[in-house]
């Protein structure tokens, strides 16, 4: 799957991608290290970056979890990431995380990417119900969600633990299919 318009494209990592990957997740670290931990922990160095980027297209060939770089047009460098995770096809069901650079927020990016990335799920990968799972506190995740067709489903209870950190409760969006 890939997806463009004027401003960005949306495509598979490639490993000339490592590079403006460590940088992105490096200069936005403060605000990915909350809920993007892992990611972050694994993009530290472009070698991270590159092993990251071998592991994520094993992944994707292997149709078990899908990450897309979201990239600026106007200079190929990774402005954020798009995964679609946690599939399970005994009931059709996976999960969106998402993030992106400071400099690249409120473009509508994430949005167009999640829309296009809906598309793809349901039609291509047979996909029912697609969900994402934000905090109450991160009005922009919500935002997106909202504008992409999500509604809330329910509170879960202690469903992510922060560095260092009591588990927090989290908010369930879902989208259904409804073909």
């Amino acid at each position: 799957m890939t997806f463009s318009t004027e401003t960005f494209k949306l495509e598979a990592l490639k490993l000339e991608d490592a590079s403006s990957l460590s940088a992105l997740m490096i200069n936005n670290g403060k605000s990915f290290q909350e809920y993007l931990p892992k990611t972050l922990a694994q993009n530290l160095s472009e070698i991270d970056s590159e092993n990251y980027i071998l592991k994520k297209n094993k992944a994707l060939k292997d149709q078990t979890e899908f990450t897309f770089a979201i990239k600026d047009i106007d200079t190929n460098k990774v402005a954020g990431l798009v995964i679609l995770k946690n599939l399970d096809y005994q009931i059709n069901q996976g999960e969106f995380a998402y993030c992106i650079g400071r400099k690249f927020s409120g473009k509508g990016w994430i949005t167009q990417s999640i829309k296009a990335f809906t598309k793809f799920a349901f039609r291509d990968l047979g996909i029912k119900t697609l969900q994402i799972i934000i905090h109450k506190t991160n009005a922009s995740s919500i935002n997106v969600a909202e504008r992409c067709g999500f509604k809330w489903s329910k509170t879960l209870t202690n469903e992510f633990k922060p560095s260092g950190r009591n588990p927090i409760d989290m908010e369930l969006y879902e989208l259904h299919d409804e073909k």
